[in-house]
């Protein structure tokens, strides 16, 4: 069926993994899997993805447990949410479309999805773009008093269920916005979409969606920082290209030195700060074309 949300492209579902996957589809040429973040779906891409299709096989599905994707029971090590699960979800869903290796983009949580697949499956990663997140236990490592106050949806997404659920559930479209806005360099929804602030708003009217998306933020507050942790112990590095981009105003920036992080995390980096808040590809969309698409090509 025809996309609501990007213009051009197609909406299929794939039964990956054990999850039924919503996707969009556009474009020919070499496959580029691009994955959203929070607390978004596949509409963060508005404003990029007709460009990309322009050159590339563009795949661009929702995470399980956003958007139209399907919500898998958690379990009590939150496994079901993990990146590693995520990763191989995608693993399966570009092996569904024929493609045995691909580049990717990834913002925020899809882009810890997008370099666990490069160090979980090498082989199957061309290429890698990174926006606007250092990794996960490089982060937890830097949660100072600022970093915890500006990122403070880490720890009480986190928090065991059915608190934040509840929390949220009590005005969930007002959190929503409240949380967009104040990620954004001008404190604005202006510069999303109506197609795009409604595909946000839909997930977050759904129980089960607020659920999921707290799990995934449990999972990242235990398998994931783990799982990064034994990498990190290894000396394991990424092996793909990665081009990082990221915000002068976002969370990676008060790390310190966000270019130096992801230098020890892959042995081929280069990146470029751009002038925005956390959502680059919807608030200089012209800066991630213009990095990005050459990157690729």
């Amino acid at each position: 069926m025809q996309s609501k949300t990007l213009s051009g492209f197609t909406q299929s579902f794939a039964q990956v993994n054990s999850v039924k996957l919503s996707v969009h589809t556009a474009g020919t040429g070499k496959p580029l899997l691009l994955l959203h973040g929070y607390p978004q779906t596949h509409a963060t891409w508005g404003k990029i993805a007709p460009a990309f299709a322009q050159k590339f096989q563009c795949i661009i599905p929702d995470l399980r447990g956003y958007g139209e994707s399907s919500t898998p029971v958690t379990d009590s090590e939150h496994t079901p949410y993990s990146k590693r699960t995520m990763a191989r979800d995608m693993i399966e869903l570009m092996s569904h479309f024929g493609h045995k290796r691909f580049s990717v983009i990834g913002h925020d949580r899809g882009a810890r999805v997008s370099y666990r697949m490069a160090l979980d499956h090498p082989e199957r990663i061309k290429r890698i773009a990174i926006i606007e997140v250092v990794p996960t236990a490089e982060m937890w490592d830097r949660f100072g008093a600022e970093m915890a106050i500006k990122a403070y949806h880490w720890t009480f997404l986190a928090q065991p269920a059915p608190l934040p659920e509840n929390m949220i559930k009590a005005n969930p479209i007002t959190y929503l916005e409240w949380t967009l806005k104040s990620w954004t360099r001008d404190n604005s929804l202006d510069v999303f979409t109506p197609e795009a602030l409604e595909s946000y708003r839909e997930q977050f009217r759904d129980p089960a969606h607020i659920h999921a998306l707290c799990e995934d933020y449990r999972a990242g507050a235990t398998l994931d920082r783990q799982h990064d942790e034994e990498n990190r112990k290894k000396g394991d590095k990424i092996k793909a290209p990665l081009f990082f981009l990221w915000a002068h105003k976002g969370f990676p920036a008060k790390t310190g030195n966000p270019l130096g992080l992801w230098q020890s995390w892959a042995e081929n980096v280069q990146g470029h700060a751009v002038d925005c808040g956390h959502f680059a590809q919807e608030e200089n969309p012209e800066a991630v074309t213009e990095h990005l698409i050459p990157f690729f090509e």
